[in-house]
């Protein structure tokens, strides 16, 4: 399908004839991603980040789709875990990197874990 190149302020565009867009479902405002080959183009969907595909799914959810809690039992074994995290002792901070909340200066990180018997 042959298009002409036209003037567009100190740039140039390409007008997508109706059927073509229709086809690759582009619409006015949608992004798409322009990919430089050679001499030539290519212009394709933006993919989409993992952020938007998470809001779409979250959207989705409604009082009438909510599954049900699952009660397991108590935690056993290996997934019991006891540390300075699972104690609320260690959070995330204002620039989101983690803080400790009990006071000490103890590095983060450092064992601070009870030995588990095998």
């Amino acid at each position: 399908m042959k298009v002409k190149v036209a003037k567009w302020g100190n740039s140039l565009g390409v007008r997508l004839p109706k059927s073509a867009a229709e086809s690759a479902g582009v619409r006015a405002g949608s992004e798409l991603d322009l990919i430089v080959e050679g001499s030539g183009f290519r212009l394709r969907g933006a993919a989409k980040t993992s952020a938007q595909r998470l809001q779409e799914l979250l959207d989705q959810i409604d009082p009438k789709n909510v599954p049900e809690m699952v009660d397991w039992g108590p935690d056993r074994g290996s997934e019991i875990i006891d540390d300075d995290y699972s104690r609320g002792l260690i959070v995330p901070g204002p620039d989101g990197a983690p803080v400790r909340t009990d006071g000490t200066s103890r590095p983060i990180g450092a064992t601070d874990a009870r030995p588990r018997r095998r």
